[in-house]
């Protein structure tokens, strides 16, 4: 002899709100995100604007101790470039951020760093900035010129 036990399951509320039609479609929903992102972009650039201005704002090390600290430092601000240009498709900005991150990764701290790279990447970073939108070329130039620094001083 089998014994079977069942009982009734209750939908849960939640999953009834979900099967229910209602709510917007995706491509709404989409809209107005890219709406709302676009509000802050304004905002977005000039905190990209100031992040810039810290990086060339910085001193050199003066000595091997403060080198890890400096590149810490100046890694932070390439950081905050790739986190307030990122939502706002500025490819060209964030690839620019990596490549002096990636720098900075490979770069030892025993030694004195090359500070014309951080010289360099602000002076990219502002030119990138200001470039028009439609500056394909002169854009793709930079981001190859930063690559060849990334090229010769870590080798790969």
């Amino acid at each position: 002899m089998t014994t079977v036990i069942t009982h009734n399951r209750r939908r849960s509320r939640l999953s009834s709100l979900i099967d229910q039609p209602g709510g917007i479609s995706t491509r709404i929903a989409l809209k107005q995100a890219a709406e709302n992102i676009a509000e802050l972009e304004e905002q977005s650039l000039a905190l990209v604007e100031q992040t810039i201005q810290n990086l060339a704002d910085m001193t050199p090390p003066a000595t091997v101790d403060e080198v890890h600290s400096k590149l810490n430092e100046a890694y932070g601000y390439s950081a905050g470039i790739i986190d307030a240009a990122g939502p706002f498709a500025r490819e060209d900005l964030c690839r620019a951020a990596t490549n002096l991150c990636d720098l900075l990764d490979g770069s030892p701290t025993d030694q004195m760093f090359d500070w014309r790279i951080i010289t360099v990447h602000a002076q990219s970073f502002r030119l990138l900035l200001n470039l028009p939108r439609d500056a394909d070329v002169p854009r793709q130039q930079v981001l190859a010129s930063l690559q060849e620094v990334l090229k010769a001083k870590l080798g790969s």
